[in-house]
């Protein structure tokens, strides 16, 4: 049993990846990767039939990651997948990530510190953050981090005077009505103010290369995604005028996690694979920031029912029940309010149990009122000490996770391998 507080990764040796991609052996013996038949239920269910078993805790399931890195080499073979550590900086995802050859997207000095302190060439990592701070900028030189993004002048101006020599790749905004989590506001240069932009950078005697953007994550249409590639282009074209060598176009992130968001990852890689090839010859990189799409799937939680309330309806027959669980929205559910998320408790059917359903809420462990993870859903009656299960807990959930109220950040945590 590994416990996920364990963050600070130590050095692995990498591999070269085969034809069949597997975890690597490094990751399997240093995280004690368990190969496995039985579904994850099956394995939860031993689990919570050993004796004293009361913490919640995961299933990770590093197959399920390298499956998912299967099918985006089949459907998009000509970009290279940069992951997002914000999403998930699981070290063994991590290092199961870098032993397969993908490469990261970072956004701080921390981030990079992680991927460089496993032996990852600092040419593997984009600086995926259009403002930065000035000493995270002089890390990034100090270590040979030279590709990062930018969408403003005052931005330029900091890289001028810290980092003249780094790979500038231009951040656009994008139209992003289409996606759960929005970005423009923030991140990204208008497309009329793009030629000026450009034109500084030149008067900087700057290295921009290329050009990127972020549709937005939870976005649900493939079109937003071709729609991006092609304001892409129209810049590429610009910059080229002005002066530059443009030889990378990053596609960001915004790639579904599971086939139940809207669009599927094979809608989009299927809508935007021929605009690829037609708008970007070969020796333009393309490359993508995918976060959730490896990890989503690959993590699911079990927790336990401590605590129970049942609420009598006045006049009738009906009741109500709140339910407690060991785990919250200070830990693994922050993504309710951080992605927008509506996780889904899954119920164990057991002989003999009543599946007559009844309105329940389940609340975290924490004595805040708004740690709740579901108001008012439809659920079997459950007793004190019961367990149900989470699918797709890995994005955006342990990332963020605090002790909040003095509970544990990250539940325990098991490692296994289905079938690849």
């Amino acid at each position: 049993m590994l416990d996920i507080e364990s963050q600070i990764p130590s050095q692995l040796s990498f591999e070269p990846s085969s034809s069949e991609l597997s975890v690597p052996r490094d990751v399997v013996n240093k995280y004690t990767v368990t190969s496995v038949k039985k579904t994850v239920e099956e394995l939860i269910t031993n689990r919570i039939n050993e004796p004293e078993v009361e913490e919640a805790f995961y299933f990770v399931d590093l197959g399920c990651v390298v499956k998912k890195l299967k099918q985006w080499k089949e459907l998009l073979p000509r970009v290279k997948p940069f992951y997002a550590m914000k999403c998930n900086p699981n070290p063994a995802i991590v290092n199961t990530l870098a032993g397969l050859d993908v490469n990261f997207d970072c956004a701080s000095k921390n981030e990079i510190q992680q991927i460089l302190n496993i032996g990852v060439d600092p040419s593997r990592i984009i600086y995926a953050n259009p403002t930065k701070m000035k000493n995270h900028i002089a890390y990034a030189k100090e270590v040979n981090v030279d590709l990062m993004t930018f969408d403003n002048a005052d931005e330029l101006k900091k890289v001028a005077e810290i980092y003249p020599n780094a790979k500038l790749v231009l951040r656009i905004i994008t139209d992003d009505s289409q996606s759960v989590c929005r970005f423009s506001s923030k991140f990204g240069t208008p497309l009329p103010q793009c030629k000026e932009l450009l034109a500084l950078a030149k008067s900087l005697q700057l290295n921009v290369v290329g050009v990127s953007f972020h549709v937005g994550s939870g976005c649900k249409s493939a079109l937003s995604f071709a729609a991006a590639v092609q304001s892409a282009y129209k810049i590429f074209q610009e910059a080229e005028r002005i002066g530059f060598r443009m030889t990378l176009l990053d596609l960001g992130g915004g790639w579904p996690g599971t086939d139940e968001e809207g669009v599927t990852f094979s809608e989009i890689a299927n809508c935007i694979r021929p605009l690829l090839d037609e708008l970007f010859p070969e020796h333009v990189q393309l490359i993508a920031e995918p976060g959730r799409f490896f990890v989503a799937q690959s993590h699911t939680l079990a927790v336990n029912v401590f605590a129970k309330r049942t609420i009598q309806q006045t006049g009738t027959n009906e009741k109500s029940f709140l339910y407690y669980i060991n785990d919250g929205v200070y830990q693994s559910f922050n993504c309710i309010f951080f992605d927008h998320a509506a996780p889904k408790p899954e119920v164990f059917t057991t002989t003999g149990r009543d599946m007559t359903t009844h309105k329940s809420t389940i609340f975290g462990p924490t004595c805040d009122s708004m740690d709740c993870i579901a108001r008012d859903i439809m659920l079997p009656e459950l007793e004190v000490g019961e367990w149900i299960y989470f699918k797709n807990m890995g994005a955006y959930t342990v990332a963020a996770a605090s002790p909040f109220n003095g509970f544990k950040s990250f539940p325990n945590t098991f490692y296994i391998q289905s079938d690849v």
